[in-house]
């Protein structure tokens, strides 16, 4: 990968201190919805005490852990593990690294059958079992857990060397609500990572967050209350699906920081920022694209020869795919 002036220097994180085939036994410390009204979704923020497992204290914000439900699956198998971003900062919910969360929606899916109209099956759902194992669990109960997973989706050493635009989808908002807290937050008084902290950073913050709904919005006032607090801190809100005043519907995250560039410009064009960007998988082409196409590409990705002589907004999807890389300033975590 190419070195870039201003990489950041990342902390050295633990990796799979338990291993999924050896997960401990953790406890549910609390779960609560996290949509403001009625929505299509079901998101719960979920908080997993580890007191008294080697995993207690290791987790870094960013970083993901595993989830192993119990008994075997439709073939007989022990259930896989499956991971989970971590929702918390690196002192835990609780300042001592004692309890993580995670931001869990549940997955509930109909069997698309246009393409099969002889079935007699009815539409059967597809009910995620690990999401809707986790939500049903309630306070006291107990889950399994491995982990830590991840060693480059985190927060750089010197947090005030760097400025940064977040870029969130649906439930990848999870680690930036950790990363915001330990940059404006920080741990509460009588944390033993209290005296490490410097207080809230300055340097400028962006979080875009994308959803199909305003409804959909997560964490949604505690960021916008955060917004309020500290003018370092940008919180930008983009809902695809609701109807504009004009015919269509609204952009997604990518499309958002397309067409406001010029406004993004200063801050991209700075070797100090950093880009972390989690959702879906494909989010990260229509980024990559944007960046290139405004000839700010340069810091935060890799080109491949094969392309770097075709115009970027000529790129194909399949072309960003297979030819376009992050670098060190430019992290991703997609599913």
């Amino acid at each position: 990968m190419t070195v870039h002036p201003n990489d950041p220097t990342l902390p050295e994180a633990r990796m799979h201190v338990v291993l999924p085939g050896a997960a401990v036994t953790a406890k549910i410390a609390s779960s609560d919805s996290c949509i403001r009204g009625k929505s299509a979704s079901f998101v719960r923020h979920i908080g997993v005490d580890l007191s008294g497992t080697p995993l207690e204290g290791t987790f870094l914000a960013g970083q993901s852990f595993g989830v192993v439900v119990p008994g075997l699956d439709a073939k007989g198998r022990p259930h896989k593990v499956r991971l989970y971003s971590i929702a918390s900062p690196s002192y835990g919910e609780d300042g001592f690294g004692r309890v993580i969360s995670t931001t869990c929606k549940r997955t509930i899916e109909e069997i698309a059958d246009e393409n099969d109209p002889t079935r007699s099956d009815g539409h059967p759902l597809i009910l995620g079992v690990c999401s809707n194992w986790l939500c049903d669990r309630g306070v006291g109960d107990e889950v399994l857990v491995s982990g830590p997973n991840g060693k480059r989706f985190v927060l750089p050493t010197d947090p005030s060397a760097h400025d940064y635009i977040f870029l969130a989808t649906g439930t990848g908002i999870a680690p930036f609500r950790g990363m915001i807290h330990e940059l404006l937050v920080g741990p509460p008084e009588g944390s033993p990572w209290r005296a490490k902290w410097s207080g809230p950073c300055r340097s400028r913050i962006h979080l875009v967050m994308g959803t199909p709904y305003r409804t959909d919005l997560l964490y949604d006032e505690w960021f916008r209350a955060l917004a309020t607090a500290h003018e370092n801190f940008t919180y930008h809100t983009v809902i695809s699906r609701e109807p504009l005043p004009q015919p269509g519907h609204g952009p997604h995250a990518h499309h958002y920081v397309a067409t406001r560039m010029e406004h993004f410009r200063p801050l991209l064009a700075s070797n100090r920022t950093l880009i972390y960007a989690c959702g879906l998988a494909g989010m990260q082409v229509g980024v990559f694209q944007a960046l290139a196409t405004a000839g700010l590409g340069g810091g935060y990705l890799t080109v491949h020869e094969e392309i770097a002589q075709i115009h970027p907004s000529q790129w194909t999807t399949e072309q960003i795919k297979r030819r376009v890389r992050p670098t060190h300033r430019c992290m991703l975590e997609v599913y």
